[in-house]
């Protein structure tokens, strides 16, 4: 009889490799890698602020909410930046700097509210973050996982097409119409949203491989839109179940095992080059 905790983790890694598998070829047509560096820096600082107030409130479910707010805030920082006229990397540079100075603070401030509190494994939930934990996940979790994944999936489909003309074309959309810097600002803040929707799962430390690599490889081995989106889909659905089910027999994270999976496939297709 198959556990229900890996029934959870598994449908759990199918709502992230929807959700990745979509978003993936985004980043790399638009450049956005950069990005989710800084994302790493924002949930990081929204997951300690996260825990502060869960401490300080008795509620540690505020952990997943306070790391949403603050890494669409600082999405939005870095979106407003661009449209200042800062180039991209110079946006996220300067927003990921100060991010990073205020994480550590908030560490500080976080060891402090810990020790005025009794014991409390916070260190292991703390690991479990930068990790993923999907084998922990609560229905709770998964319905969260489930809805929300689902509401920026349709978001995020329903101007795909837009996005790919912001990727290959602005100037083009600009004619027509559109907003570039309206769209611009969408796709950031699904970036951000989705990082901070399946950061649980995936890992903080991995989460910007498993987003970037699948997207990376899909564009070397397809030059059509619609093949690559295929392949960036299968590849990520692929990598994360059978890095769930490895993880099962093994006891190895399964953020761990995916990419060094992602790792493997992506050095192969460089050295046949």
């Amino acid at each position: 009889m198959i556990p229900e905790y890996l029934i959870r983790a598994l449908l759990a890694s199918v709502m992230v490799s929807v959700l990745l598998g979509m978003l993936s070829p985004l980043i790399n047509t638009k450049g956005l890698a950069f990005l989710t560096h800084a994302i790493f820096h924002a949930l990081l600082l929204g997951a300690v602020l996260g825990m502060i107030f869960g401490l300080l409130l008795d509620n540690l479910s505020l952990v997943m909410l306070v790391a949403l707010v603050v890494t669409v805030a600082v999405v939005l920082i870095i979106a407003h930046l661009e449209k200042l006229g800062f180039s991209s990397d110079s946006a996220v540079g300067i927003v990921a700097s100060f991010v990073a100075g205020l994480t550590v603070l908030g560490f500080g401030v976080l060891y402090k509210v810990m020790a005025g509190k009794p014991y409390f494994p916070l260190s292991q939930s703390i690991v479990s973050y930068l990790t993923g934990e999907i084998f922990l996940i609560t229905l709770n979790d998964l319905t969260v996982l489930v809805f929300g994944g689902a509401l920026l999936f349709f978001v995020m489909l329903f101007l795909y097409r837009d996005f790919l003309y912001l990727s290959f074309d602005p100037d083009g959309l600009e004619s027509y119409g559109g907003n570039t810097r309206a769209y611009l600002m969408i796709l950031y803040v699904l970036v951000g949203a989705i990082g901070a929707l399946i950061v649980q799962t995936v890992g903080l430390i991995t989460l910007q491989v498993v987003a970037v690599l699948p997207g990376a490889i899909a564009l070397m081995v397809r030059s059509d839109l619609r093949k690559v989106i295929g392949v960036s889909l299968f590849l990520t659905l692929g990598i994360q179940l059978s890095s769930v089910i490895l993880a099962y027999f093994t006891d190895i994270p399964p953020s761990g095992l995916a990419t060094i999976m992602l790792g493997v496939i992506y050095g192969v297709l460089l050295f046949r080059r």
